[in-house]
């Protein structure tokens, strides 16, 4: 049995329900992250923008780069923020932050960008947009594992550097400024 091209009794294509539930996703998560106030949970709704984000590209027809997406902002980026949050001392902000008495100018500024990129959407042949934008999976590995290994390794053994570096400064003795400090 096959399943309709459109949602039953409507004209709506499961495409355009699916691309609008990502970009819900991705905006709840994304207004989650700036909002909320344990930081976990900041992280949390973090992986889940960058998940929306990846099914968004997957639906554009760029597999590439969605998995770049899910592997390095995903599983490197997003988990390394969370341990070192989770190896910090507390988990929670302050009841007023710094940024928070900066709301009303950050409102002015979000409104005219948001009027400058409607404008450019508006304005943007997308037709000839997306004619022009063709990435093969094979040609892009076979350029990053030939032309640019090196670089790919330096980073590679960067990030573990850093790593390393994390784990040596979170298992370090305390010392008697640390034990006298309240918890």
């Amino acid at each position: 049995m096959n399943a309709p091209d459109t949602v039953p009794f409507t004209s709506i294509a499961w495409g355009d329900v699916l691309f609008v539930a990502l970009s819900a996703m991705l905006l709840v998560s994304a207004i989650l992250v700036v909002t909320l106030r344990d930081i976990i949970r900041c992280g949390i709704a973090l992986m889940a923008a960058f998940a929306a984000l990846a099914g968004i590209y997957v639906m554009l027809g760029d597999p590439i780069v969605a998995a770049t997406q899910v592997l390095v902002y995903i599983g490197a980026i997003s988990v390394l923020i969370l341990f070192a949050i989770m190896l910090t001392q507390t988990k929670a902000g302050p009841t007023r932050l710094v940024f928070q008495t900066q709301a009303v100018p950050a409102a002015i500024a979000s409104i005219i960008l948001a009027v400058i990129l409607g404008l450019v959407i508006s304005a943007t042949d997308w037709g000839a947009a997306g004619k022009t934008v063709a990435t093969v999976t094979a040609e892009m590995a076979k350029v990053l594992f030939n032309d640019y290994v090196l670089p790919f390794e330096v980073v590679s053994v960067l990030l573990l550097a850093a790593v390393i570096g994390g784990i040596y400064l979170a298992k370090r003795e305390p010392d008697a400024a640390d034990e006298a400090r309240p918890r």
